[in-house]
């Protein structure tokens, strides 16, 4: 006995637009993130320095080679945000 092709077609239909939605978010979290790919497993240190990144050039993704901090650097810590515990 044979499937029918009009119950085929709604599978169709439904694998297609997994796809491109799927498509879609990972070519939205590619541009996003500065057209690199994502990072895996961040540890604490990958995030202190996306941090520290991010408060020199403005990004995460970014990097500076500049020898000297741009002015300011020193003020911006986000640790005077953040209340203090005793």
């Amino acid at each position: 006995m044979g499937v029918p092709f009009e119950s085929l077609l709604p599978y169709a239909i439904m694998v297609g637009m997994f796809g491109v939605t799927g498509a879609g978010l990972a070519s939205l979290k590619y541009y996003t993130n500065d057209y690199k790919r994502p990072r895996r497993q961040l540890d604490v240190w990958d995030r202190q320095l996306m941090e520290r990144d991010y408060r020199i050039t403005g990004k995460f993704r970014g990097q500076s080679d500049a020898v000297e901090a741009p002015v300011g650097f020193e003020v911006n810590s986000r640790w005077k945000a953040e209340p203090r515990i005793t």
